[in-house]
Protein backbone atom coordinates (compact mmCIF):
# COMPACT_ATOMS: atom_id res chain seq x y z
CA UNK A 1 0.00 0.00 0.00
CA UNK A 2 3.13 2.24 1.02
CA UNK A 3 4.91 1.64 -2.30
CA UNK A 4 1.72 2.20 -4.30
CA UNK A 5 0.99 5.48 -2.59
CA UNK A 6 5.05 6.39 -3.31
CA UNK A 7 4.20 5.50 -6.73
CA UNK A 8 1.40 7.75 -7.26
CA UNK A 9 3.34 10.78 -5.56
CA UNK A 10 6.31 9.94 -8.08
CA UNK A 11 3.92 10.52 -10.91
CA UNK A 12 2.40 13.24 -9.48
CA UNK A 13 6.07 14.74 -8.77
CA UNK A 14 7.25 13.92 -12.33
CA UNK A 15 4.11 15.01 -14.31
CA UNK A 16 4.15 18.32 -12.73
CA UNK A 17 7.55 19.12 -13.66
CA UNK A 18 6.90 17.65 -17.06
CA UNK A 19 4.02 20.17 -17.53
CA UNK A 20 6.06 22.96 -15.81
CA UNK A 21 7.62 24.78 -19.31
CA UNK A 22 4.32 24.84 -20.59
CA UNK A 23 2.60 27.09 -18.02
CA UNK A 24 2.59 30.85 -18.81
CA UNK A 25 3.98 31.78 -14.98
CA UNK A 26 6.66 29.36 -15.36
CA UNK A 27 7.51 31.25 -18.85
CA UNK A 28 6.92 34.56 -17.57
CA UNK A 29 9.17 33.84 -14.85
CA UNK A 30 11.57 33.34 -16.61
CA UNK A 31 11.24 35.88 -18.89
CA UNK A 32 11.69 38.32 -16.04
CA UNK A 33 14.70 36.02 -14.94
CA UNK A 34 16.69 36.64 -18.24
CA UNK A 35 15.68 40.34 -18.19
CA UNK A 36 17.47 40.86 -14.81
CA UNK A 37 20.64 38.74 -15.93
CA UNK A 38 21.30 40.51 -18.48
CA UNK A 39 20.91 43.99 -16.98
CA UNK A 40 23.37 43.07 -14.32
CA UNK A 41 25.56 41.37 -16.95
CA UNK A 42 25.24 44.77 -19.13
CA UNK A 43 26.08 46.61 -15.74
CA UNK A 44 29.15 44.42 -14.99
CA UNK A 45 30.73 45.36 -18.70
CA UNK A 46 29.33 49.37 -18.23
CA UNK A 47 31.15 48.90 -14.47
CA UNK A 48 34.30 47.46 -16.12
CA UNK A 49 34.54 50.39 -19.22
CA UNK A 50 34.41 53.39 -16.25
CA UNK A 51 37.07 51.16 -13.75
CA UNK A 52 38.20 48.22 -14.86
CA UNK A 53 39.91 47.62 -11.38
CA UNK A 54 36.91 47.85 -9.33
CA UNK A 55 34.22 46.01 -11.56
CA UNK A 56 33.86 43.12 -9.49
CA UNK A 57 33.50 45.30 -6.81
CA UNK A 58 31.25 47.35 -7.82
CA UNK A 59 28.53 44.48 -9.11
CA UNK A 60 29.29 42.92 -5.81
CA UNK A 61 27.68 45.86 -3.90
CA UNK A 62 24.67 46.03 -6.44
CA UNK A 63 24.00 42.52 -5.73
CA UNK A 64 25.22 42.42 -1.81
CA UNK A 65 25.00 46.30 -0.80
CA UNK A 66 22.29 45.80 1.61
CA UNK A 67 24.23 45.02 4.77
CA UNK A 68 22.49 45.89 7.12
CA UNK A 69 19.17 46.27 8.72
CA UNK A 70 19.12 49.94 8.68
CA UNK A 71 19.60 49.69 4.56
CA UNK A 72 17.10 46.66 4.56
CA UNK A 73 14.04 49.69 5.78
CA UNK A 74 15.10 51.95 3.63
CA UNK A 75 14.56 49.51 0.72
CA UNK A 76 11.23 48.78 2.21
CA UNK A 77 10.32 52.47 2.50
CA UNK A 78 10.57 52.83 -1.26
CA UNK A 79 9.23 49.35 -2.25
CA UNK A 80 6.19 50.69 -0.93
CA UNK A 81 5.21 53.81 -3.31
CA UNK A 82 6.52 51.88 -6.03
CA UNK A 83 4.83 48.65 -5.73
CA UNK A 84 1.59 50.80 -5.20
CA UNK A 85 2.87 52.48 -8.82
CA UNK A 86 3.09 48.61 -10.43
CA UNK A 87 0.00 47.46 -9.50
CA UNK A 88 -1.19 50.50 -11.02
CA UNK A 89 0.51 49.93 -14.61
CA UNK A 90 0.10 45.97 -14.13
CA UNK A 91 -3.43 46.12 -13.88
CA UNK A 92 -4.11 48.31 -16.67
CA UNK A 93 -2.22 46.22 -18.56
CA UNK A 94 -4.62 42.78 -17.40
CA UNK A 95 -7.66 44.90 -18.92
CA UNK A 96 -5.79 45.72 -22.09
CA UNK A 97 -4.74 49.63 -21.22
CA UNK A 98 -1.51 50.83 -20.71
CA UNK A 99 -1.76 53.63 -18.35
CA UNK A 100 1.67 55.76 -19.09
CA UNK A 101 -0.14 58.24 -16.24
CA UNK A 102 0.85 56.55 -13.07
CA UNK A 103 3.34 59.40 -12.20
CA UNK A 104 0.10 62.48 -12.67
CA UNK A 105 -2.24 60.19 -10.41
CA UNK A 106 0.40 59.68 -7.98
CA UNK A 107 0.65 63.71 -7.47
CA UNK A 108 -2.89 64.39 -7.21
CA UNK A 109 -3.07 61.44 -4.79
CA UNK A 110 -0.14 62.99 -3.11
CA UNK A 111 -1.44 66.30 -3.02
CA UNK A 112 -4.95 64.98 -1.80
CA UNK A 113 -2.95 62.85 1.35
CA UNK A 114 -1.02 66.54 2.19
CA UNK A 115 -3.95 68.64 2.13
CA UNK A 116 -6.45 66.33 3.87
CA UNK A 117 -3.83 65.96 6.53
CA UNK A 118 -2.44 69.43 6.77
CA UNK A 119 -5.60 71.92 6.50
CA UNK A 120 -8.90 68.93 7.94
CA UNK A 121 -6.09 67.30 10.05
CA UNK A 122 -7.31 64.15 8.66
CA UNK A 123 -6.29 61.04 10.29
CA UNK A 124 -3.67 59.03 7.85
CA UNK A 125 -6.19 56.17 7.52
CA UNK A 126 -8.54 58.84 6.04
CA UNK A 127 -6.01 60.66 3.95
CA UNK A 128 -4.69 57.46 2.50
CA UNK A 129 -8.46 57.24 1.42
CA UNK A 130 -8.38 60.55 0.32
CA UNK A 131 -5.12 59.94 -1.84
CA UNK A 132 -6.96 57.26 -2.81
CA UNK A 133 -9.65 59.39 -4.45
CA UNK A 134 -7.87 62.17 -6.02
CA UNK A 135 -5.84 58.94 -8.14
CA UNK A 136 -9.00 57.68 -9.25
CA UNK A 137 -10.18 61.01 -10.52
CA UNK A 138 -7.14 61.99 -12.46
CA UNK A 139 -7.32 58.01 -13.66
CA UNK A 140 -10.85 58.60 -14.73
CA UNK A 141 -10.37 61.28 -17.25
CA UNK A 142 -8.09 59.46 -19.98
CA UNK A 143 -10.43 56.57 -19.83
CA UNK A 144 -13.36 58.67 -19.94
CA UNK A 145 -11.08 59.62 -23.45
CA UNK A 146 -10.81 56.60 -23.84
CA UNK A 147 -14.41 55.02 -23.75
CA UNK A 148 -16.16 57.68 -25.21
CA UNK A 149 -13.98 59.51 -27.95
CA UNK A 150 -11.24 56.14 -28.52
CA UNK A 151 -8.33 58.47 -27.74
CA UNK A 152 -5.27 56.35 -26.77
CA UNK A 153 -4.64 56.48 -23.23
CA UNK A 154 -0.87 56.49 -23.68
CA UNK A 155 -1.34 60.13 -25.48
CA UNK A 156 -3.90 61.33 -22.66
CA UNK A 157 -2.05 59.92 -19.64
CA UNK A 158 0.64 61.54 -20.63
CA UNK A 159 -0.52 64.49 -21.15
CA UNK A 160 -2.42 64.69 -17.76
CA UNK A 161 0.88 63.86 -15.92
CA UNK A 162 1.87 66.95 -16.72
CA UNK A 163 -1.02 68.68 -16.19
CA UNK A 164 -1.36 67.02 -12.72
CA UNK A 165 2.26 68.45 -11.61
CA UNK A 166 1.77 72.15 -12.71
CA UNK A 167 -2.41 71.85 -11.23
CA UNK A 168 -0.95 70.40 -8.16
CA UNK A 169 1.97 73.48 -7.88
CA UNK A 170 -0.47 75.48 -9.01
CA UNK A 171 -2.60 74.90 -5.92
CA UNK A 172 0.10 74.29 -3.67
CA UNK A 173 1.38 77.47 -3.63
CA UNK A 174 -2.10 79.98 -4.17
CA UNK A 175 -3.95 78.10 -1.64
CA UNK A 176 -3.62 80.21 1.11
CA UNK A 177 -4.31 77.27 3.65
CA UNK A 178 -1.37 75.77 1.77
CA UNK A 179 1.06 78.36 1.80
CA UNK A 180 1.29 78.53 5.38
CA UNK A 181 1.82 74.85 5.55
CA UNK A 182 5.00 75.23 3.04
CA UNK A 183 8.86 75.96 3.81
CA UNK A 184 10.42 77.51 1.24
CA UNK A 185 8.79 75.47 -1.65
CA UNK A 186 8.30 72.49 0.07
CA UNK A 187 5.98 71.07 2.64
CA UNK A 188 6.39 71.08 5.49
CA UNK A 189 7.01 67.96 8.14
CA UNK A 190 4.10 66.37 8.54
CA UNK A 191 4.76 65.29 12.25
CA UNK A 192 4.79 69.19 13.01
CA UNK A 193 1.74 69.93 10.77
CA UNK A 194 -0.29 67.22 12.03
CA UNK A 195 1.10 63.77 14.14
CA UNK A 196 -1.56 61.39 13.60
CA UNK A 197 -1.63 61.71 9.68
CA UNK A 198 1.62 60.31 10.25
CA UNK A 199 1.39 56.54 8.95
CA UNK A 200 2.19 54.17 12.40
CA UNK A 201 5.16 52.14 12.69
CA UNK A 202 4.38 49.96 15.68
CA UNK A 203 7.79 49.60 16.84
CA UNK A 204 9.28 48.90 13.10
CA UNK A 205 11.68 51.41 13.67
CA UNK A 206 13.17 50.54 17.07
CA UNK A 207 13.16 46.67 15.75
CA UNK A 208 14.55 48.35 12.34
CA UNK A 209 16.86 50.90 13.87
CA UNK A 210 15.59 53.09 11.13
CA UNK A 211 13.04 55.95 11.12
CA UNK A 212 12.36 55.35 7.79
CA UNK A 213 10.06 52.03 8.55
CA UNK A 214 6.55 51.74 9.14
CA UNK A 215 3.64 49.89 8.18
CA UNK A 216 3.44 51.28 4.61
CA UNK A 217 4.98 47.83 2.98
CA UNK A 218 2.50 45.81 4.41
CA UNK A 219 -0.57 47.49 3.29
CA UNK A 220 0.93 47.63 -0.08
CA UNK A 221 0.99 43.92 -0.04
CA UNK A 222 -2.53 44.00 1.57
CA UNK A 223 -3.35 46.12 -1.71
CA UNK A 224 -1.50 43.70 -3.92
CA UNK A 225 -3.41 41.03 -1.96
CA UNK A 226 -7.19 42.22 -2.51
CA UNK A 227 -6.34 43.20 -6.48
CA UNK A 228 -5.07 39.28 -7.04
CA UNK A 229 -8.34 38.22 -5.60
CA UNK A 230 -10.46 40.50 -7.91
CA UNK A 231 -8.84 39.82 -10.99
CA UNK A 232 -8.42 36.12 -10.46
CA UNK A 233 -11.16 35.12 -8.09
CA UNK A 234 -14.36 37.34 -9.13
CA UNK A 235 -16.60 37.80 -11.81
CA UNK A 236 -16.06 41.48 -12.22
CA UNK A 237 -12.54 40.71 -12.33
CA UNK A 238 -13.23 38.64 -15.04
CA UNK A 239 -14.99 40.96 -17.10
CA UNK A 240 -12.30 43.51 -16.94
CA UNK A 241 -10.03 41.04 -18.03
CA UNK A 242 -12.20 39.95 -21.42
CA UNK A 243 -12.07 43.44 -22.28
CA UNK A 244 -8.70 43.69 -22.00
CA UNK A 245 -8.37 40.20 -24.33
CA UNK A 246 -10.69 41.21 -27.19
CA UNK A 247 -13.02 44.48 -26.44
CA UNK A 248 -15.36 43.42 -29.39
CA UNK A 249 -15.66 39.91 -27.78
CA UNK A 250 -16.77 40.93 -24.93
CA UNK A 251 -19.04 43.51 -25.63
CA UNK A 252 -20.98 40.67 -28.09
CA UNK A 253 -21.22 38.47 -24.74
CA UNK A 254 -22.88 41.35 -23.39
CA UNK A 255 -19.86 42.84 -21.04
CA UNK A 256 -19.77 46.76 -21.00
CA UNK A 257 -16.53 47.31 -22.35
CA UNK A 258 -16.91 51.43 -21.91
CA UNK A 259 -17.68 51.03 -18.35
CA UNK A 260 -14.86 48.58 -17.73
CA UNK A 261 -12.44 50.68 -19.56
CA UNK A 262 -13.50 53.68 -17.29
CA UNK A 263 -13.62 51.34 -14.04
CA UNK A 264 -10.51 50.25 -14.62
CA UNK A 265 -8.70 53.37 -15.29
CA UNK A 266 -10.12 54.35 -12.02
CA UNK A 267 -9.17 51.51 -10.02
CA UNK A 268 -5.46 51.82 -11.97
CA UNK A 269 -5.49 55.93 -10.83
CA UNK A 270 -6.34 54.86 -6.91
CA UNK A 271 -3.81 52.58 -6.71
CA UNK A 272 -0.86 55.48 -7.86
CA UNK A 273 -2.68 57.89 -5.53
CA UNK A 274 -2.26 55.65 -2.89
CA UNK A 275 1.22 55.03 -4.00
CA UNK A 276 1.62 58.70 -3.41
CA UNK A 277 -0.35 58.53 0.29
CA UNK A 278 2.02 56.57 1.80
CA UNK A 279 5.22 58.06 0.36
CA UNK A 280 4.16 61.34 1.93
CA UNK A 281 2.52 60.03 4.98
CA UNK A 282 5.29 58.45 5.88
CA UNK A 283 6.70 61.27 7.59
CA UNK A 284 9.73 61.90 6.00
CA UNK A 285 9.30 63.25 2.28
CA UNK A 286 8.27 66.61 2.40
CA UNK A 287 6.61 67.28 -1.35
CA UNK A 288 8.27 70.10 -3.19
CA UNK A 289 7.41 72.14 -5.71
CA UNK A 290 8.40 70.09 -8.83
CA UNK A 291 9.53 71.14 -12.51
CA UNK A 292 9.60 67.41 -13.50
CA UNK A 293 7.40 64.45 -13.27
CA UNK A 294 7.88 62.55 -10.58
CA UNK A 295 9.41 59.20 -11.21
CA UNK A 296 8.02 56.85 -8.97
CA UNK A 297 5.16 56.98 -11.22
CA UNK A 298 7.03 55.73 -14.14
CA UNK A 299 9.41 52.84 -11.57
CA UNK A 300 6.19 51.31 -11.33
CA UNK A 301 6.43 50.34 -15.38
CA UNK A 302 9.06 47.98 -15.09
CA UNK A 303 8.11 46.53 -11.47
CA UNK A 304 4.76 45.67 -13.85
CA UNK A 305 6.67 44.00 -16.72
CA UNK A 306 8.67 42.24 -14.53
CA UNK A 307 6.36 41.15 -12.24
CA UNK A 308 4.16 40.15 -15.93
CA UNK A 309 1.08 41.98 -14.36
CA UNK A 310 0.72 39.57 -12.09
CA UNK A 311 0.00 41.44 -8.59
CA UNK A 312 1.76 38.56 -6.44
CA UNK A 313 5.07 38.95 -8.65
CA UNK A 314 4.42 42.68 -8.45
CA UNK A 315 5.30 42.60 -4.50
CA UNK A 316 8.35 40.86 -5.65
CA UNK A 317 9.47 42.92 -8.50
CA UNK A 318 8.97 45.89 -6.62
CA UNK A 319 11.48 44.89 -3.44
CA UNK A 320 13.90 43.96 -6.27
CA UNK A 321 14.31 47.45 -8.04
CA UNK A 322 13.57 48.81 -4.71
CA UNK A 323 17.15 46.72 -3.53
CA UNK A 324 18.34 47.64 -6.53
CA UNK A 325 18.42 51.44 -6.14
CA UNK A 326 19.07 51.34 -2.55
CA UNK A 327 22.01 48.58 -2.95
CA UNK A 328 23.53 50.61 -5.43
CA UNK A 329 23.70 53.80 -3.23
CA UNK A 330 26.43 51.85 -1.80
CA UNK A 331 29.03 52.17 -5.12
CA UNK A 332 29.02 55.78 -4.32
CA UNK A 333 31.42 57.69 -4.48
CA UNK A 334 33.85 55.17 -6.20
CA UNK A 335 30.68 54.73 -9.17
CA UNK A 336 28.30 57.79 -10.32
CA UNK A 337 24.90 57.51 -8.80
CA UNK A 338 23.48 57.33 -12.29
CA UNK A 339 25.40 53.95 -13.13
CA UNK A 340 22.56 52.38 -10.88
CA UNK A 341 19.95 53.76 -13.10
CA UNK A 342 21.52 52.77 -16.18
CA UNK A 343 21.83 49.31 -14.77
CA UNK A 344 18.00 49.65 -14.26
CA UNK A 345 16.74 51.20 -17.08
CA UNK A 346 18.42 48.27 -19.10
CA UNK A 347 16.27 45.57 -16.93
CA UNK A 348 13.19 47.62 -18.25
CA UNK A 349 13.77 47.29 -21.79
CA UNK A 350 14.58 43.72 -21.48
CA UNK A 351 11.18 43.18 -19.65
CA UNK A 352 9.55 45.17 -22.59
CA UNK A 353 10.56 42.77 -24.85
CA UNK A 354 9.47 40.00 -22.22
CA UNK A 355 7.09 39.33 -25.36
CA UNK A 356 10.05 38.21 -27.00
CA UNK A 357 11.80 36.47 -24.65
CA UNK A 358 8.70 34.19 -23.38
CA UNK A 359 8.38 33.32 -27.62
CA UNK A 360 11.76 32.47 -27.82
CA UNK A 361 11.59 30.14 -24.22
CA UNK A 362 8.67 28.40 -25.75
CA UNK A 363 10.44 27.94 -29.27
CA UNK A 364 13.33 26.34 -27.33
CA UNK A 365 11.04 24.41 -24.97
CA UNK A 366 9.01 23.08 -28.22
CA UNK A 367 11.98 21.90 -30.31
CA UNK A 368 13.39 19.89 -27.07
CA UNK A 369 9.78 18.26 -26.53
CA UNK A 370 9.86 17.63 -30.27
CA UNK A 371 13.09 15.92 -30.23
CA UNK A 372 11.81 14.02 -26.78
CA UNK A 373 9.05 12.59 -28.42
CA UNK A 374 11.28 11.09 -31.56
CA UNK A 375 13.52 9.88 -29.30
CA UNK A 376 10.79 8.00 -27.66
CA UNK A 377 9.18 6.65 -30.81
CA UNK A 378 12.64 4.94 -31.88
CA UNK A 379 12.89 3.69 -28.94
Amino acid sequence: MKKSNTNILKNKVSAFFVKLPESHAFRSIMASVISIVIGLVFGFFLLLILKPDRAGWGIYRILFGITDIRRFARMLYFAAPILMTGLAVGVAFKTGLFNIGASGQYTLGSFFALYTAMIWQWPWYLAILAAMAGGAIWGALPGLFKAFFNVHEVISSIMFNWIGMYLVNLLSINTPAMLDRLVGNRTMILVNANPSAVIPKWGLDVAFQSNFMNIAIFLAIIYAVIMYIVLNRTTFGYELKACGFNRHASQNAGINAKRNIIVAMVISGALAGVGGGLYYLSGIGQYLVERSLLMAGFNGIPVALLGASNPIGIIFSALFISYLQVGGDSLQPVFAKETIDVIISVIIYMSALSLIVKTVIASILKRGSIKKHAKEEKQ
